[in-house]
């Protein structure tokens, strides 16, 4: 069985690392079925560029002067590969909206297509997806070396997460469901499939999963309370308010989106602790088989106390540092605390982080009670 499900595993990561491939491959496939639309994305390389006389003199939007290029690209992309095209680019000197592009560049360019031919195309971004699929194989790579079997086991986990999250939930929240419970079985299912992965069925990862569940619904229950208390809108990201123009016209519970969230947001960092704690009160039992419930539970709660204090420290740094730019701009301008402090976006930072501060730390408990009383009922771990 073992061998077994050493090959199932490794099938699983050749699978999961070979799905950016994948997807590009598919990307060009997309891109024939769709050329009778008369508009495609490709791929493209930048030849040369030149710089054309602004004629009018105009300024632009945001009172600067724009910048006129000639760019020459060659198509990389399948169906038009080799393709010389001559684009004209603006650059309209701000640098949220500005793609700055030199020869060698790779872009991807938004075509239009009339008979099967390109009369019009312009440059749409940079082609970032080769650079993240090098990251993502050396992430792989990483993992794998100093993981062994374990790390193979973590992709294969970090895989069916994320086609939970795009294949199932998303599409289900798009549908019109109720974004929490959506959330919070789509949460309880990772939970249970991450941690049988990389514990396989034994008290340990029954404890951690006791723990993990019981820190995540406190979080999401305090989310949606302090979340009422504090009047937040949902509407403190930009994307929340574009989902008001997509074309599906759903009307989504935009603060259960925002709940949701934050309940994702805490579980990562929840699932950690909870394994870690009940991977402790396991090592101890293997060690001293006659040690007592109060003894273990003491002992899990001992270790989650070091535990939550840099995991409480991991969160709230995190959103801080996503935050960053907004902190300097009230600084910069010397923006009174009070009104600081009751923006909805910053209140909005403050309940993600704090009530996944909770949750992590109501996990300490449950996790260490459960661990506690099954590792004295079950004298050995459930068979693997």
């Amino acid at each position: 069985m073992r061998l077994k499900n050493k090959i199932i595993l490794c099938i699983a990561v050749i699978i999961f690392l070979s799905l950016p491939f994948y997807v590009n491959a598919n990307d060009e496939m997309n891109n024939d079925e769709v050329s009778e639309y008369e508009e495609i994305m490709l791929r493209a390389e930048v030849l040369e560029v030149k710089e054309l006389k602004n004629i009018d003199g105009t300024q632009d939007f945001f009172g600067g002067q724009d910048i006129r290029q000639l760019v020459t690209v060659r198509v990389t992309s399948d169906e038009f590969y080799g393709t010389i095209l001559q684009v004209e680019h603006v650059i309209v000197n701000q640098p949220k909206y500005d793609i700055i592009v030199d020869v060698g560049d790779k872009v991807i360019l938004f075509c239009v297509l009339t008979d099967g031919e390109i009369v019009n195309a312009y440059i749409s971004d940079y082609a970032r997806d080769t650079s993240l699929k090098y990251l993502l194989i050396l992430f792989a790579i990483s993992l794998i070396m100093f993981g062994g079997i374990t790390g193979f086991k973590s992709l294969v986990s970090l895989a069916i997460t994320g086609m939970v999250i795009i294949c199932i939930l998303l599409p289900v929240i798009l549908k019109g469901y109720s974004p929490i419970l959506s959330t919070v079985l789509a949460c309880t299912f990772i939970t249970a499939i991450t941690l049988v992965l990389i514990g396989g069925l034994t008290v340990k990862t029954l404890s951690a999963f006791i723990g993990t569940v019981g820190g995540v619904v406190v979080a999401g229950v305090l989310a949606v309370v302090s979340g009422e208390a504090a009047q937040l809108t949902g509407f403190s990201e930009e994307e929340m308010y574009m989902l008001l123009f997509i074309p599906q016209g759903i009307e989504f519970d935009y603060k259960g989106l925002l709940f949701a969230g934050m309940i994702i947001g805490a579980l990562g960092a929840v699932m950690d602790v909870s394994m870690s704690i009940a991977s402790a009160i396991d090592e101890i039992k293997k060690i001293n088989k006659n040690v007592s419930i109060g003894k273990l539970i003491m002992a899990g709660i001992n270790v989650g106390k070091d535990i939550m204090g840099t995991m409480s420290n991991t969160l709230i740094l995190a959103y801080t540092g996503s935050a960053m730019p907004l902190m300097l701009v009230f600084m910069a301008h010397d923006i009174p605390y009070l009104k600081i402090i009751n923006l909805d976006v910053i209140a909005t930072e403050i309940v993600r982080a704090l009530t996944g501060s909770i949750g992590l730390i109501f996990s300490v408990p449950l996790t260490a009670v459960a661990a506690g009383i099954f590792f004295s009922i079950c004298n050995k771990n459930l068979p693997k």
